[in-house]
C-alpha cells in the first residue's frame, strides 16, 4: 500500500498527488513513469512521475481525470492509499546541453513537460517554454514552470491567458528568429499538437522529441497493447520510450489505436454515478 499524502486540484479533472513511495522516488529518473492500481482488480494506469523527493521518499503524480479508473484514482484523499505503485518504468529523456530549447506542453502534457524541462535546466540548456491550455483554468504550472525557463510563454484558446491562439503560432514566433530559434524541441500534449510541432520543425531539421501516451497494460512490453510505428519500425512506449524522435512517429496510427477501447470507456463512465464508480459491475 502506497500512502497518499496530498491530493490537489489543480484544473478542472487535474489532481496533483503526492504519493510515499521511497524506492520509486530514489531510482526515478526524468521521463519514466509508474503504473498503478488504485485497488485489487482495478484497471493499470500509467502516469508519468511529475517530481520526486529522495530525501523524504515521495513522488508527484499529476492525474487528468476522464475515465472510470482515473475517477476512482483521484477520489483517494489525503491519507488513502493506493494499492499497487510500480516502477520507476520507461526510459529515462536523454538530457544533454542543446544550448537553446524549447519545450511545448498543450493541456494535461505540461504536467509531464515539468520533469523533463527540469531535468534539462539543471543541464544548462537556455529554455524557452511555450504552455497551452482551452482556457485560463486549464494553464498549469505556470509559476514552477517560470522558475525554470528563460521565457514562459502561454496561449489559450479563447485568449482568456496569454495569447491567443496555440502553442504552435507561439513555436512559429521562435523559430523564425535566429536569437530564439531553438536547437531541440520536445514537445507534451495531444497527439494533433504533436504532430504539429513535428511537422513544424522537420524542414528546419530541429532536433524533435515527444512523449506519447499509447493504451498501455502490463508496462513490461509483454503484452504490447503499446505498440507504435517509429520509422517504419514496431517499437513499444513502455520499454523503448515513452520519448521518442517525432519526426519519425506515425501519429496516424496512434490515433486510432487511442481509440480502441472508446466504446468501453464509455460503458464504465455510465455506470459511475455520483462520483461512486461501480466498475465491476
Amino acid at each position: 500500500m502506497f500512502e497518499v499524502l496530498s491530493n490537489e486540484i489543480l484544473a478542472p479533472d487535474l489532481h496533483k498527488m503526492v504519493v510515499r513511495a521511497p524506492r520509486v522516488a530514489k531510482a526515478r529518473k526524468a521521463g519514466q513513469f509508474v503504473i498503478v492500481r488504485a485497488d485489487v482488480g482495478d484497471e493499470r494506469i500509467p502516469l508519468t512521475i511529475g517530481d520526486a523527493d529522495a530525501e523524504h521518499g515521495t513522488i508527484s503524480l499529476f492525474i487528468q481525470a476522464i475515465g472510470a479508473s482515473t475517477r476512482k484514482l483521484v477520489g483517494i484523499h489525503s491519507g488513502g492509499n493506493i494499492r499497487d505503485v510500480a516502477g520507476p518504468l520507461g526510459l529515462a529523456t536523454h538530457i544533454q546541453n542543446w544550448g537553446r530549447v524549447a519545450c511545448i506542453g498543450g493541456g494535461v502534457g505540461t504536467a509531464v513537460l515539468y520533469p523533463l524541462v527540469k531535468a534539462l535546466a539543471h543541464a544548462g540548456n537556455e529554455i524557452t517554454t511555450i504552455i497551452g491550455g482551452r482556457s485560463s483554468p486549464y494553464v498549469i504550472l505556470v509559476e514552477e514552470l517560470s522558475v525554470l525557463s528563460k521565457d514562459l510563454q502561454i496561449t489559450t484558446d479563447d485568449g482568456s491567458m496569454g495569447r491567443k491562439g496555440f502553442v504552435t503560432n507561439a513555436l512559429a514566433d521562435l523559430m523564425k528568429n535566429p536569437a530564439t530559434r531553438p536547437n531541440a524541441v520536445f514537445a507534451v500534449g495531444p497527439g494533433p499538437m504533436m504532430k504539429a510541432v513535428a511537422e513544424m520543425t522537420r524542414p528546419e531539421k530541429i532536433e524533435t522529441i515527444v512523449s506519447l501516451n499509447p493504451i498501455m497494460i502490463d508496462g513490461t512490453g509483454m503484452c504490447g497493447g503499446c505498440r507504435v510505428d517509429v520509422g517504419g519500425e514496431v517499437k513499444f512506449a513502455c520499454v523503448d520510450g515513452p520519448e521518442f524522435d517525432g519526426h519519425l512517429v506515425d501519429f496516424d496510427l496512434l490515433r486510432d489505436r487511442l481509440a480502441t477501447y472508446k466504446t468501453q470507456e464509455e460503458r464504465a463512465n455510465a455506470r459511475c454515478v455520483d462520483g461512486a464508480c461501480k466498475i465491476r459491475k
